[in-house]
């Protein structure tokens, strides 16, 4: 009982690397391939919507050259482009993370984010050892952990 006492369990972040293999290589460009197109398909559906919309409100108007009309097809068109390019960068994102995958060597170790784990500490540890953990995987599978558990 007098063990628990002087032991805290705290929480800690725990740093995750993968090593670069062919696999890993292919999986990560085929899911950055599918979010580019995606953005793609998205884009596309986009112009249709705001396409529609105005043909909607030309066909709706009875002076299809109004001044309400085009005011609102006006707004149609700066929200379909604040849109655009949004998707755009995003796409521009993922491109340049492709490129950055393809660059990468095979063996080379890269960070994949963080998790969080619980550990205890007890009076005589080394609390900055044991807060600087990371698990290095190669595809998927645990091949090291490294630092205090």
């Amino acid at each position: 009982m007098d063990e628990l006492k002087s032991s805290l369990l705290l929480k800690r972040p725990v740093n995750i690397k993968t090593i670069v293999t062919p696999r890993w290589k292919d999986e990560v460009q085929q899911q950055l391939q599918e979010q580019i197109n995606q953005i793609d398909s998205q884009l596309q559906q986009l112009d249709m919507q705001g396409q529609r919309a105005i043909a909607e409100i030309q066909k709706q108007s009875l002076q299809p050259s109004g001044t309400q009309v085009m005011q609102q097809i006006e707004s149609i068109q700066v929200q379909v482009n604040q849109k655009k390019s949004e998707l755009l960068e995003q796409k521009n994102q993922q491109l340049q993370q492709l490129q950055q995958v393809q660059m990468l060597e095979i063996d080379q170790e890269v960070s994949q984010g963080q998790m969080e784990s619980f550990f205890r500490i007890e009076p005589g540890d080394n609390l900055v050892r044991k807060m600087n953990v990371e698990i290095l995987l190669r595809d998927g599978v645990v091949e090291e952990i490294r630092g205090d558990i």
